[in-house]
């Protein structure tokens, strides 16, 4: 007989906290494939490590026999990492891993799928770089859609990693290759703050140029706001004055209007 294991521990992967129900999407983006595969896969990890439950895709977790007290609660969780999963890839990619029945089955069979790192999708990723400005959009909405092309981008290439010179200088390089991309799709408007930015000594990372650009263009923002508040009271004061001097008042004489304002 199977008896039902009577406490566990928090820290435990068995444990099960009231939020962790079956059918939650825990990322925003649904797997789709290879394209966003590096994407999603980081992010599910993050999640399963935050819930406590990524030995149940790495395997750590493994089911216990048939005949140990946590063979039901191990069930349960792997049922609901299950879940998790499915919840998180699109309708066709859900169609093939139904009927799997272990969570650690259904992530090898999908990095064994998508994990395909081929030289087109980081083709791909340097053109979008290339060709990608500002246009109409924010400062900050243009940042941060650069700054997920560079993630995917260093998810896919292997960087050194050390703490020798070496490696120091290839990070400070690609960081200031970050910087020229940024500087190069903004719009012309920054032209002038952007020549600012590249005559500093050193040259400031690519966060401390978006601040400052970030501070320009809330203080634009705040001009232009002036500046049409101002408007409707110029554009009443030009159309009572239209005409000058041809325009008499009948009752006191006085050119510019026509009927004298009465004040009560």
């Amino acid at each position: 007989m199977v008896v039902n294991p009577i406490n566990i521990s928090f820290n435990d992967p068995l444990y099960l906290h009231p939020s962790d129900t079956p059918g939650v999407s825990l990322v925003l983006d649904p797997l789709i494939g290879n394209e966003n595969y590096g994407v999603w896969s980081r992010a599910m990890l993050l999640a399963l490590r935050a819930k406590n439950k990524l030995g149940f895709i790495t395997g750590a977790s493994r089911k216990p026999a048939e005949n140990q007290p946590t063979l039901h609660q191990w069930e349960r969780c792997n049922a609901i990492v299950l879940s998790w999963i499915m919840s998180s890839v699109s309708k066709e990619i859900f169609s093939g891993i139904i009927y799997f029945t272990e969570a650690a089955g259904v992530w090898a069979d999908l990095k064994e799928r998508f994990d395909k790192i081929c030289g087109s999708r980081i083709y791909t990723l340097h053109q979008e770089i290339a060709l990608y400005s500002q246009s109409s959009s924010t400062i900050f909405v243009y940042f941060s859609h650069l700054k997920k092309i560079w993630d995917e981008y260093a998810s896919l290439v292997t960087l050194p990693f050390c703490s020798c010179d070496t490696a120091r200088a290839y990070v400070e390089h690609d960081q200031h290759q970050h910087l020229l991309q940024f500087l190069m799709g903004l719009n012309d408007s920054y032209g002038h703050i952007r020549s600012q930015i590249l005559m500093m000594n050193p040259l400031p990372s690519v966060i401390q140029a978006y601040s400052i650009l970030s501070q320009e263009e809330s203080h634009r923002n705040v001009l232009s706001s002036s500046t049409i508040v101002n408007v409707p009271a110029a554009a009443f004061y030009s159309s009572f004055n239209k005409g000058g001097d041809s325009m008499k008042c009948e009752n006191c004489n006085i050119p510019g209007h026509t009927v004298r304002l009465e004040i009560y």
